[in-house]
């Protein structure tokens, strides 16, 4: 009976979470994006009900892919995985029915099947090799050193403060310590040890007695233990024909060594018991300045040595350049040496053979060194072009037809020859001010990676972005209702939203709830076990959100009324507004003005931009209009347009003739293009604003040419190509098999669903 109400109850949640996809759980407005986290909570106090919440999903997946209720499925996927990965142990047959229906995804379009294509992979390897998903995720989390499974995760919350409040940002650090207390290495790899055991003998082992050995161990034995049975675990999985019982018999060894190792010795099956997942290694950021991000990632890639200082690093890091970290010196020299040559190149001045060559002393070595600063070792390495490459052509594809606004994919997979083995998951907190921001220090990251590839062949960068306003109503836009302020400033959100319902279930509506949570009295500060309700929802998404969408990144060069100043180059992936400034006559002059003469506002402007057109012909297009300014939307209003193209609407101001005289009023002029250049006529300058970021405001502007960023890579290429063949038009080299075009992809967890 007992079992049936548990049953019951489960089945009530999962009922609730697929109402909520509807949009008809309109009663429980304040639980929307917990009801998952709920789920999943529920679990976690009782891991014996894994199995029980496994078979209801399968019905539920089961019962949405015959039906039509495709929307459903990777929801209902990514329940279902997240539980499998904490489970602590499932029957072979519902592993086989996870297994048969996620074969069956591949023959429905994207993103399903790619989605049914990487669970089934996981899932295969799950079952030969129980836990091996739980060990591989914790070791990379927690940085721990395994050489058999070498990978390294870090999440990097950015926020900015100018946009979020300091309580909001004192809130997530306080969370961000809370989940650190289960992230000791001792207690992780006291986690990944005993869940492996478990995983592999089931019922057959005493997890209690076993724990309790562990926990006493010294680190040394502890480490000794952790390295074994991760040689185990990836010793099965790298076997051609690896067999489950095989795996099993290996940890039987360990088991017995561990047990027999304390003075207890035996041991009694006591059932299953659940292990805890740590939430990842979460470390949280301030902007500062536009390398923040570069420095943070190099300093992941290649951590600080334990002999050098940490206040020498913040004076190098000012100055630091890629060549600098790319020298095969250690981290703890400040200067870099050239001794100086006696070889004189002709073969008679060299040694005899039987001459020994005695290294010179430390004297003679001080006086032969020259000293040389910033100097590096250039070397034409085939790895960097080639990860420039890899880099550029997976995920948004090599050769862009331009019909296709938002592309959404997980390829972005590494040659078998160039493993990554660092991972940064980069989560930015805030609105479209904030994605303005990412976007600044992406173009400039890739642009030296340009110069000097470091990062590229080591680290997998993958983005993540989560939407926050503060004094908001705590109401999200719907397909019922829309509320234009909160999408005035969070346009990106909605648009993943309705591309994503996962998105935004989970999402989405943390916008409103992280500043709601933030005014409200913590109880992670009296009771330290709580649990950190912001910090799991985002260790969620960064885990399972795998499906990118690309968004265009866009160029912008400014002109200026004075021409003695150089032209400012920036860049923008939401919105460009302009604004023409009020032309202010002196009093004298307006004294004068006869009184019929009518002031028109705004400015005459002409507008060139190529029209986009559904062949993909190339229409150039020339108007001359008076407008008192104009806005740029690169994010589209409904996720049905996939027109790779900038939304201009400009506010024009038509002149008219009646019986009253003259007059004059106001229209909007719309117009999609991919390249637009817009010129004052007059002595009139405008203002101009990008990613709605009233920092990035620029004054005494005449004119201004937007069109699509593109790849630094891509550049570099092509310069080099056009050395040697300055008459070809067309791409050829590595650049024919590069985008041109910079996307900037942000995670969600199924891309774009239709």
């Amino acid at each position: 009976m007992e079992n049936t109400e548990v049953e019951s109850d489960i089945l009530r949640s999962v009922r609730a979470l697929l109402r909520e996809l509807d949009g008809h759980h309109h009663a429980f407005q304040g639980e929307r994006g917990m009801l998952r986290w709920t789920l999943h909570k529920k679990i976690d106090r009782n891991p014996l009900n894994s199995a029980i919440l496994v078979k209801i999903l399968v019905k539920e997946l089961e019962r949405a892919e015959k039906g039509d209720y495709r929307h459903y499925i990777i929801p209902l996927l990514h329940t279902l995985m997240y539980t499998l990965i904490k489970a602590p142990c499932i029957s072979d047959d519902l592993y086989e029915r996870v297994y048969d229906f996620c074969k069956k995804l591949l023959t429905l379009p994207k993103p399903f099947c790619t989605i049914g294509l990487d669970y089934a992979f996981r899932l295969k390897i799950e079952r030969v090799i129980p836990g091996v998903l739980y060990q591989r995720m914790i070791i990379s989390e927690q940085s721990l050193k395994s050489d058999p499974y070498p990978y390294q995760e870090r999440v990097f919350i950015f926020a900015d403060a100018d946009v979020l409040s300091k309580a909001v940002c004192n809130s997530l650090v306080t969370e961000a310590k809370a989940a650190q207390m289960y992230q000791n290495p001792r207690s992780c790899m006291c986690y990944v040890i005993t869940r492996a055991v478990q995983a592999a003998l089931g019922e057959d082992c005493d997890v209690e007695s076993f724990q309790r050995i562990l926990q006493n161990k010294p680190t040394a034995e502890l480490e000794h233990c952790f390295r074994q049975v991760a040689a185990a675990v990836e010793c099965t999985g790298s076997e051609t024909n690896a067999d489950r019982g095989q795996h099993a018999e290996r940890l039987q060894k360990i088991y017995s060594m561990v047990l027999n190792s304390s003075a207890g010795g035996g041991s009694s099956p006591g059932g299953l018991h659940g292990t805890p997942l740590p939430n990842p290694n979460i470390s949280f950021h301030l902007w500062t300045d536009e390398d923040q991000l570069w420095k943070e990632l190099v300093l992941f890639v290649r951590p600080l040595s334990r002999t050098c200082e940490q206040d020498c690093l913040s004076q190098d890091l000012d100055n630091f350049e890629i060549q600098d970290i790319v020298s095969d010196c250690d981290c703890c020299e400040q200067t870099r040496f050239s001794v100086l040559s006696t070889d004189s190149g002709i073969e008679r001045d060299l040694p005899a053979v039987g001459e020994e060559l005695l290294p010179p002393s430390s004297t003679d070595v001080e006086h032969t060194r020259l000293q040389r600063k910033g100097g590096i070792k250039k070397k034409a390495c085939l790895l960097e072009s080639m990860a420039l490459l890899q880099n550029s052509c997976n995920g948004p594809g090599a050769k862009q037809t331009g019909k296709l606004h938002r592309k959404s994919d997980s390829s972005m997979v590494s040659m078998p020859h160039l493993h990554r083995l660092y991972t940064a998951r980069i989560v930015v907190l805030g609105d479209d001010r904030v994605l303005g921001r990412l976007t600044q220090a992406y173009y400039s990251l890739r642009k030296r990676e340009t110069r000097r590839v470091f990062l590229t062949p080591r680290l997998n960068l993958q983005f993540y972005y989560v939407p926050v306003l503060e004094g908001q109503p705590d109401t999200w836009p719907t397909q019922d209702h829309t509320t234009p302020g909160q999408m005035e400033l969070c346009e990106l959100a909605v648009y993943l939203g309705k591309a994503d319902p996962w998105y935004e279930s989970n999402i989405n509506t943390l916008c409103h709830m992280i500043p709601k949570l933030a005014t409200m009295p913590s109880s992670l500060s009296t009771h330290p076990m709580s649990d950190p309700f912001i910090i799991d929802v985002i260790a969620y998404y960064v885990r399972l959100g795998i499906q990118p969408v690309y968004f265009q990144i866009y160029a912008v060069k400014i002109f200026f009324s004075n021409k003695a100043q150089e032209p400012a180059e920036d860049v923008f992936l939401t919105e460009l507004s302009v604004k023409v400034q009020d032309c202010k006559a002196p009093k004298d002059h307006m004294q004068t003005k006869k009184k019929t003469t009518l002031e028109v506002p705004g400015a005459d402007l002409t507008v060139t931009y190529s029209k986009v057109l559904l062949s993909n012909r190339k229409k150039e297009v020339e108007v001359l209009l008076r407008s008192t300014g104009l806005v740029m939307k690169a994010i589209p209003s409904s996720e049905t347009e996939d027109l790779a193209c900038l939304n201009v609407n400009i506010a024009e101001v038509v002149k008219t003739t009646n019986l009253s005289g003259r007059s004059f009023s106001s229209a909007t002029n719309k117009i999609r293009t991919r390249h637009i250049k817009i010129q004052s006529m007059e002595q009139r300058t405008f203002n101009l604003c990008l990613d709605k970021d009233f920092r990035r405001t620029y004054t005494n502007v005449v004119g201004v040419e937007v069109s699509p960023c593109l790849e630094p890579s891509y550049c570099l290429q092509k310069t080099r190509t056009m050395k040697f063949s300055l008459h070809e038009p067309e791409d050829v080299g590595l650049a024919k098999y590069m985008p041109k075009s910079l996307l900037l992809p942000i995670n969600t967890f199924g891309g774009i669903i239709q």
